[in-house]
Parts: structure tokens; C-alpha cells; sequence
């Protein structure tokens, strides 16, 4: 299997995992509007990349409108609400331990939307990948509620991937980012001046749009980007295992702002994960396939 879409997909997943430590810096802040504007700065980077690159972003034409919408209602919109909503009810062990579960529901769903069957291999490399995942998370305590957005959370991220599957071969990573990311703009703008007001955007502080500004740099247009371009090169069910890649970036940038030294089970998952990875990416990635080519 080549290295660069590997490669690729752990980028964006190590972009990802170190987020959540900026992610913090946004708790007193109106969370709507920050997102708005975090993909608006993501959007109109990716379309100055589409201009410089000579890429063609393609328009939207019958059911693809839904695939899109569907990657960002699922993807973004409900994730992020799930994760801020989630995050009053449960420790944030106990989201990242739903999210470390996608793997498998890659492993499974990414074949059966590309037409192909299972492959044992990359389902057993997805089981370990999670329970590395867990050993890295911890599982932490949450109430009824938070157990429901924490499920949420998991089915959203595992969407995310997903639903971009039958677009990504007309549009490409390029295109179905540029589109994610301009839905995302109208909906969380239209949400954050319902619920927040017109007003909240003086209430950021310079703190916080730094903060956006990096998610919308690294953890938006890039990640996008790199993510993508992974499951397009690799397939969906392989890609979902270099989720495993996030806790341990967020682990081991906690450590580099001053966090205490992972603990010896922290370690014990990160070479579970490792393991994981090694099982599930050794093996030649199929074809692509019509669903994943680009038209």
C-alpha cells in the first residue's frame, strides 16, 4: 500500500487529536458563532487552493445535494453540538471513547457502500485500533444523557466519513470540503444568530479567534483535505483505522503544554494502537472502485 495516503490521513488525524487542547480556549466563548466563522476562513481558504491548483469545483447536481448536506448536518453541525451538549454530562474520557469506536463501523460500512464485502483483516485491525484507542481515552463517568450524546458523537464522526463516500469520486476531496465547509457557514451562522444573537461576535476575545483561526487552518482545511484524499486512496474501511491516531496526538500534546507524562496503560495503548495499524494497513487496499474514482 503506498505510504503518502497513509501518511495523509495520520496528518489530519494528528491535526485533529491536538485540537482538543485549543478546543478548550473556546469555553466561555459563543461557540455558533466561532464555528461560523471558523469555516468561512476554511472555505475560502480551500477555494483560493482550488484557484492556485487549477482544480474544478464541480456543482452539486441532484442526489449529491443530500450526500453534502448530510456530511455536514451529521459531520459538523450535530457533532459539534453533541460534543458542547455532551460535554456537561460526561468527562471527556467518555466522548473520545465513542469516537475511538468509529473504526469499526468503517470497517464495516466504508466496503458495503463501495459494493464489496468485509474484509476480516481490517475488521480485526479496527477492533484493536479501538480498544487502544480506549486504553489511551480512559473511559471516565457520565449520566444517561451524556451516555446518549456520546453516541451521538460516535454515529456523527463515523458519518462524517461516510456519507462523502458517493461524492468524493465526482467532486473529489477538494470539492466535497469546499461544499462541507460553505453548508457549514449558513448553518451554524443562522443557528449562532438565533440562539446567540448578532452581538456575539464582539463578544470573542483575541484568544479566541486565534483559536478558530487554527481550527479553521489546521483542523479544517487541511485535516479536510488530508482526510479525504485518504479515504479516496485507501478506501474508508482502511482509513477509519488512522482514527486511532487522534487520542494519541491529543495524549502526547497535552504532555507538550505541560501536562503530566502519559501513564504506563496511556503507553500500553498507544502500542495497541500501533499494532492495530500495522494489522489492518500491510495489506494491498483494493482497487478503486466507481463510487471513489474521479469522473
Amino acid at each position: 500500500m503506498k505510504a503518502f495516503p497513509i501518511l495523509a490521513g495520520a496528518a489530519g488525524m494528528v491535526f485533529v487529536g491536538g485540537s482538543v487542547a485549543v478546543s478548550g480556549h473556546l469555553a466561555d466563548a459563543p461557540n455558533l458563532t466561532v464555528q461560523a466563522l471558523r469555516y468561512a476562513l476554511a472555505c475560502l481558504l480551500l477555494i483560493v487552493w482550488a484557484r492556485g491548483t487549477r482544480t474544478p469545483l464541480r456543482r452539486p447536481r441532484g442526489a449529491e445535494w443530500l450526500w453534502l448536506l448530510g456530511v455536514t448536518v451529521a459531520g459538523l453541525l450535530v457533532f459539534n453540538i453533541a460534543l458542547v451538549h455532551g460535554a456537561e454530562h460526561a468527562e471527556p474520557a467518555v466522548l473520545g471513547v465513542a469516537v475511538a469506536c468509529v473504526p469499526i463501523l468503517l470497517a464495516v460500512g466504508g466496503p458495503l457502500l463501495e459494493g464489496r464485502g468485509v474484509a476480516p483483516r481490517v475488521l480485526l485491525a479496527a477492533v484493536v485500533v479501538t480498544l487502544g484507542a480506549i486504553l489511551v481515552e480512559g473511559l471516565g463517568r457520565a449520566d444517561a444523557t451524556g451516555i446518549l450524546w456520546a453516541v451521538v458523537t460516535f454515529v456523527c464522526e463515523a458519518l462524517f466519513t461516510l456519507l462523502a463516500v458517493p461524492v468524493l469520486g465526482r467532486h473529489g476531496p477538494l470539492g466535497v470540503s469546499v461544499h462541507a465547509t460553505w453548508m457549514a457557514v449558513v448553518l451554524f451562522g443562522v443557528a449562532g444568530l438565533v440562539t446567540e444573537g448578532p452581538a456575539a461576535v464582539t463578544r470573542l476575545h483575541p484568544d479566541d479567534l486565534l483559536a478558530g483561526a487554527y481550527l479553521a487552518v489546521a483542523v479544517t482545511a487541511v485535516a479536510f483535505l488530508l482526510w479525504y484524499t485518504c479515504v479516496t486512496r485507501i478506501g474508508p474501511g482502511r482509513a477509519g483505522l488512522l482514527t486511532g491516531v487522534a487520542p494519541i496526538s491529543a495524549a502526547l500534546t497535552g504532555m507538550a503544554l505541560g501536562a503530566p507524562a502519559p501513564s504506563p496503560l496511556v503507553w500500553l495503548g498507544i502500542a495497541t494502537v500501533a499494532a492495530g495499524l500495522a494489522l489492518g494497513l500491510t495489506t494491498p487496499a483494493p482497487a478503486p472502485t466507481p463510487a471513489l474514482s474521479h469522473a
